[in-house]
């Protein structure tokens, strides 16, 4: 309960893309994420773009349902990892991996949060901020782990720079895909035509 004190209230008319009808946006985002995830999983293994997702599924749900699909595309992340790429099953890798979970989540309050706040922005300004936000708070909670795992090397400001600018890519690229769902979709055109 206490989690909805920090969350908030997005109303279904302020939600910045609607690619599917309402009662279709979890699952839908939960594909959505969960396919970018597996492409970005073996692509860049570590650089899974979770501040993109997290706007994404903050412009697309409220943000109770954000926070579940991003716990979803993060335990779809690690099933990959682990599964798949076959990281190491040791107490430091399960760390990071539960941290990445604890940024994503993170990463979808600020972003939903940001959102709110530039309701009356356009909508590319107000996902704009929402992933500069997102890619903070994100990027802070795994540089404050680091910090105990002497990790901050990865840190440095090209390893920052070159993950903030595949976030902004997957933004773009997630916002086309679901704006051509949402112009193909003949549900959402009707809509937008009343």
């Amino acid at each position: 309960m206490a989690i909805q004190y920090l969350l908030p209230h997005v109303p279904l008319e302020d939600m910045r893309l609607a690619p599917v009808g309402a009662r279709s946006a979890p699952l839908f985002t939960f594909g959505l994420l969960t396919l970018a995830c597996t492409l970005a999983s073996f692509a860049f293994a570590c650089a899974t773009p979770f501040a993109a997702f997290a706007v994404i599924a903050a412009g697309i749900l409220p943000p109770s349902s954000a926070l579940l699909v991003m716990l979803a595309t993060w335990v779809a992340n690690q099933v990959i990892g682990f599964g798949a790429l076959h990281y190491p099953v040791d107490g430091n890798t399960i760390f990071w991996g539960i941290t990445i979970g604890a940024a994503a989540l993170a990463g979808t309050v600020a972003a939903a949060s940001m959102l709110r706040l530039a309701r009356n922005a356009n909508t590319a300004a107000a996902l704009g901020l929402a992933l500069v936000a997102a890619f903070g708070a994100y990027e802070s909670v795994l540089f404050a782990t680091s910090l105990f795992l002497g990790s901050e090397g990865a840190f440095s400001a090209g390893v920052v720079g070159r993950i903030g600018v595949l976030n902004i890519l997957w933004l773009i690229g997630l916002v086309v895909t679901s704006e051509t769902v949402r112009l193909l979709n003949p549900n959402q055109r009707n809509q937008l035509a009343s």
